[in-house]
């Protein structure tokens, strides 16, 4: 909403623009009135609105074209006034001020107009018989308000009705020649029809209506007035009601009548609750809320957030198979402006024999996209309507930002719950497979997977001493000659190379060297195919002999060609030496491993 409102007076000479002004602020009519009255400015906390509003006069023996040319452009709502006892002055509104505004106002952009027949003290009659046509003629006109200056008659309403214009407009709701709303206020209610129906049979039951009167009113409604609303709904839409419910027909037909009343602040009320700016567009700062990441920390979903997208799902898998189906998946996302996922996802967390995402693989992908970019996840959470549901202050309160990992390396105990490990390794190594084995698809269900929905990334759980952790892995692209930060920056490397060929080990003997020997990220080398045959790796060392020299733990022998899901023990291994980089010493790896393996195995 805007934070300030500017009101033009406009009209013929004579027809009491000024002394509408004046009587507005003294509370009584002038003795002695001005060519031109000074701008005022009204107080936020004196105004209906709560708004600071500037009002502004014109004069023209006082003021050229010019001058009233750039308070046009300044304005956010003119009145014309006209005189009730004046013919002319009324000619004049549509034969030189509406032209003349119009020809000075952007078309995409037009500024509302208020027509003020002023001096109703001086007539029996009114001008609303002369004034109705003209109203009917331009979709610009808000309203007509016949006043008096003289008698301070309808002088508060005026302003306020200005200020109605200015910050609950009727424009981007409601098209007047066709009296239906326009599609983009169509499209923003429906939105919110969904994300208020948290239960999503098609209905909002007393309990979801209460609960969005109190959201967006701060307040419930009795049950008469619930069954009030419902019957005006029932009188007038067959389908309005159904199961002692409001549909989205009614939901609609209900907003429709406000407008079609005048009370189209309600429905401006409720679209700002929801986050739309006065373009029905949601704002950036509902979207994207501040939310501050230091250094070397990272960012992870809270409890509340999983419990939130937890509802999400269960409203959705409508059959209760704990996956969610294609169509399934396109109704979750109704409520976006576009399809966030690709097919690609498919390939990066669980999904069921038909391919379908579980709802494990659900939770990973929510939690990759809060690791990887939260202000993505911020975003998506919005459209969801996180922190309305959750009656939070915005989507950050979903957030959980991670301390500095040096602080962890310092403490030797870590309270995050999701660990990065990046993949290395010569093309063909097997690093692919790798990823997808740790989504449990042996080789056979990965020669399935389609090259163009291939993803760089997998994620799921594993469990170190009992404890659920997700562990991300991204698949580095091959490029000895250059790696990045992102390449770098991790918890834990994986090096993977081809034991049946014979140049893929040296790659990673390389990339150890150079970026890897003096780090402090544990490294783990994986040898990928050991179900074929070992051939002799064209290097200076054995990978063995590579090993033991730069104090890592031997080779881990590694497979997908498997008929069950692969084993997933490595990757609990990858997760534990994540967590605990200060007990994963060169020297001491060996026994840490063997004693893990020994644990998980009781």
């Amino acid at each position: 909403m805007r934070k300030d409102v500017r009101i033009l007076l406009v009209g013929e000479p004579k027809v009491g623009k000024t002394s509408l002004i004046m009587s507005l602020v003294s509370e009584e009519f002038p003795d002695d009135v001005p060519l031109r009255a000074e701008e005022i400015t009204i107080p936020a906390d004196v105004t209906p609105e709560r708004v600071p509003t500037h009002i502004v006069d014109y004069s023209e023996a006082e003021q050229s074209d010019e001058q009233l040319y750039q308070e046009i452009s300044k304005a956010n709502v003119i009145c014309i006034v006209y005189s009730v006892n004046n013919k002319k002055s009324i000619e004049k509104v549509t034969s030189h001020w509406i032209p003349l505004i119009n020809d000075r106002t952007d078309k995409d952009s037009r500024v509302p107009l208020i027509l003020v027949g002023n001096k109703s003290d001086l007539v029996e009659h009114s001008s609303m018989e002369t004034i109705l046509p003209i109203m009917n003629q331009y979709s610009d006109i808000e309203t007509c308000v016949e006043c008096s200056a003289k008698n301070l008659k309808n002088i508060s309403e005026l302003f306020y009705y200005a200020q109605k214009a200015v910050l609950h407009p009727t424009g981007p709701l409601y098209c007047p020649e066709e009296k239906e709303m326009k599609p983009s206020c169509i499209k923003s209610l429906t939105r919110i029809f969904k994300v208020s129906d948290l239960d999503n049979d098609g209905i909002l039951n007393d309990k979801e209506l209460n609960f969005f009167q109190r959201t967006c009113f701060n307040m419930p409604l009795a049950p008469q007035a619930l069954e009030d609303v419902k019957n005006v709904v029932r009188k007038n839409m067959t389908d309005g009601v159904e199961d002692n419910g409001l549909t989205l027909k009614g939901f609609l037909f209900l907003h429709t009548l406000f407008i079609q009343r005048g009370r189209h602040e309600t429905t401006w009320t409720v679209l700002r609750r929801f986050g739309y700016d006065d373009d029905l567009e949601l704002h950036q700062e509902y979207l994207f809320p501040l939310l501050k990441i230091p250094a070397d920390c990272t960012t992870e979903l809270n409890h509340n957030a999983y419990l939130f997208l937890q509802s999400v799902f269960d409203k959705h898998d409508k059959d209760r198979d704990c996956a969610l189906s294609p169509e399934e998946v396109k109704d979750l996302f109704k409520v976006f402006p576009y399809m966030p996922w690709g097919p690609d996802v498919n390939n990066t967390v669980c999904t069921n024999d038909q391919g379908w995402i579980t709802y494990q693989g659900y939770l990973s992908q929510w939690t990759l996209t809060t690791y990887l970019d939260v202000q993505r996840c911020l975003e998506y959470l919005g459209y969801l309507g996180y922190s309305i549901i959750c009656e939070q202050e915005s989507q950050a309160a979903a957030i959980t930002v991670t301390r500095n990992k040096r602080i962890d390396l310092q403490k030797k105990q870590t309270q995050r719950s999701v660990f990065r490990c990046n993949i290395l390794g010569a093309r063909g190594s097997g690093k692919t497979s790798f990823l997808q084995a740790f989504l449990g698809r042996n080789l056979l269900k990965q020669r399935k997977i389609r090259e163009d929905h291939k993803s760089f990334y997998s994620i799921n759980t594993t469990y170190v001493y009992g404890q659920e952790k997700y562990l991300l892995l991204h698949e580095v692209m091959p490029d000895f000659d250059f790696l990045s930060e992102e390449d770098l920056a991790c918890d834990v490397v994986c090096l993977v190379y081809d034991v049946n060929n014979p140049r893929s080990f040296e790659y990673c003997a390389k990339v150890y060297k150079q970026y890897f020997m003096d780090s402090k990220t544990p490294c783990m080398m994986i040898a990928s195919k050991s179900d074929l045959h070992e051939a002799r790796q064209h290097y200076s060392l054995t990978p063995l002999d590579f090993c033991r020299k730069n104090k890592l733990h031997p080779p881990q022998p590694w497979t997908c060609n498997t008929v069950d899901a692969p084993n997933k023990d490595l990757y609990t291994k990858l997760t534990t030496m994540a967590m605990y980089p200060c007990s994963y010493t060169r020297f001491w790896l060996p026994l840490f491993l063997l004693l893990l393996h020994v644990f998980t195995s009781c």
